[in-house]
């Protein structure tokens, strides 16, 4: 092997030195300075084959890990709480600990699902009472509703669920079906802001034949503030056999249709209404 020229020119001599020098316990750095050696690549062919004294060693942090590991184990702990404990991976934890016995179970299977199930209850709970929050929070986001703000909402709630004129088909009908409440509410409360007086409104249900029709009128009667008897006589859909319906139970009223006498007017003016909105939707897009 060819050896270095200059300083470095009597390189067995060196490596004497070197070798020496390690042997009497120096790490690499004390070596360097002591003997002047500033090329990492000539120290490492000085101290080539001596092993490094035991005080420059850097303790294995693992070891301390895999004891606690170890005795976790020996406790009973899982793998996936060793894991949490000490914050290792599952592969570290499985070389460690392979060779003990495995714990017993601490709990039966009837015990493990009655465990989880308490475990889902508290959790739904905890997201019922988060979604509580946030409703009760979004409802003091919206405060005092001002007639405009009133207007705007049942512009664009008609266009959204209210019937349509086609351009080929001009019924110019104002009529409104929705099967929730608070929307037929809200509906109507637009419609007593325009001036709509309520003898010019129509009311009638639709609903699967195999409900509870009569309720269902009385249910929408109370809700608008109306007698029963005025209703029309209900839509009612046919029951298929074949399919499964989930819209059944007490809490099934079918929909509620509002009809406006004398609506072509009207039905143009929300037509324009709901153009302007967009039209001024359109120029914020731009």
């Amino acid at each position: 092997m060819a050896h270095a020229t200059g300083k470095y020119a009597d390189f067995e001599g060196l490596r004497e030195r070197a070798v020496a020098l390690r042997r009497a316990g120096l790490s690499r750095r004390q070596i360097r300075d002591r003997l002047h050696i500033d090329n990492n690549d000539i120290l490492n062919r000085l101290l080539e084959g001596e092993p490094p004294p035991e005080w420059t060693k850097r303790p294995n942090a693992k070891d301390d890990l895999r004891e606690k590991a170890r005795n976790l184990r020996l406790q009973g702990w899982t793998y996936d709480q060793i894991q949490v404990e000490l914050g290792c991976s599952r592969s570290s934890i499985s070389l460690w600990v392979r060779d003990l016995p495995k714990p017993e179970p601490r709990y039966t299977p009837e015990e493990r699902r009655a465990l989880m199930q308490a475990g889902l209850t508290r959790l739904r709970s905890a997201q019922d009472e988060e979604r509580t929050r946030t409703r009760e929070n979004a409802v003091r986001e919206i405060g005092e509703l001002t007639g405009r703000e009133l207007f705007m909402t049942g512009v664009a709630l008609y266009w959204a669920e209210g019937a349509k004129s086609k351009p080929y088909d001009r019924r110019e009908r104002v009529v409104f079906v929705n099967s929730d409440p608070g929307v037929i509410q809200v509906y109507l409360a637009w419609l007593d802001l325009l001036g709509v007086s309520r003898d010019r409104l129509g009311f009638r249900v639709l609903i699967h034949e195999s409900a509870d029709v009569e309720a269902a009128q009385r249910y929408w009667a109370d809700l608008v503030d109306a007698e029963a008897s005025a209703f029309a006589k209900p839509t009612l859909k046919k029951h298929n056999p074949k399919t499964v319906r989930r819209n059944t139970g007490e809490g099934y009223h079918g929909c509620l249709a509002v009809t406006v006498s004398r609506g072509a007017e009207l039905y143009n003016r929300i037509e324009g209404w709901w153009s302007g909105i967009v039209a001024h939707a359109q120029a914020r897009l731009r």
